[in-house]
């Protein structure tokens, strides 16, 4: 039995992607493409009401929606991947933590960036609102930059340490987005030397180049 994974190319499927990759779960991908407003298709909101991506059906037929819960759900899923530490360990909460920031407070300033217009916002002042949104992204980002104990050290370069988890996989990705390729490696050096660790990883590196990401 197999995943099914809705997304696209740049969305928030990637992560999730990449996780099902390092555990070497067998998926099938179906496309729902951004551009269109795709998501927001009356047979997809069935799936997934908030008309968001990604959404995952389990290989038993339960629906999965929310980046974070379907990350964890998958650290759960295949304990042998070593996708998250086991409940108890401190690690755990420190990868939940960030993970639990980056779902409130970043992704909130991407919807903003990428649907002004769903705010009330006119043509006339998306920009300013775009660029807003894009520098409140950015400073959430720089918390974790300065407040996460990266160390930018390529020999233990992640959230963890030496230890990866998927809480990497969610960081690196949404460190990409609005901007992230341009302003990235000045602002946020030790996120980028994450983010090049994560991309590099064998069972990831497929899906980042996919992704586009960089």
């Amino acid at each position: 039995m197999k995943y099914i994974l809705y997304g696209d190319k740049g969305s928030g499927s990637g992560p999730v992607e990449m996780a099902l990759a390092e555990a070497g779960a067998e998926v099938e991908l179906r496309e729902v493409p951004l551009e269109g407003d795709h998501q927001r298709r009356a047979d997809y909101l069935e799936l997934n009401p908030m008309g968001r991506l990604p959404t995952l059906v389990l290989p038993g037929g339960m629906v999965m929606t929310e980046s974070l819960a379907i990350l964890v759900t998958l650290a759960d899923l295949h304990p042998e991947a070593g996708l998250l530490p086991p409940p108890g360990d401190l690690g755990r909460a420190t990868a939940l933590r960030w993970m639990a920031l980056l779902a409130g407070e970043f992704y909130p300033h991407v919807t903003r960036y990428d649907y002004p217009e769903r705010f009330g916002i006119g043509p006339d002042q998306a920009q300013p609102v775009k660029w807003r949104a894009q520098e409140m992204g950015q400073e959430v980002l720089g918390v974790i930059e300065r407040h996460a104990g990266l160390t930018g050290d390529a020999a233990a370069p992640f959230l963890l340490g030496e230890r990866f988890s998927v809480a990497d996989l969610y960081l690196a990705v949404l460190s990409r987005w609005m901007g992230g390729r341009v302003w990235t490696p000045e602002n946020l050096p030790k996120l980028e030397v994450l983010a090049r660790a994560v991309a590099v990883r064998p069972a990831v590196a497929p899906v980042w180049d996919r992704h586009g990401l960089g």
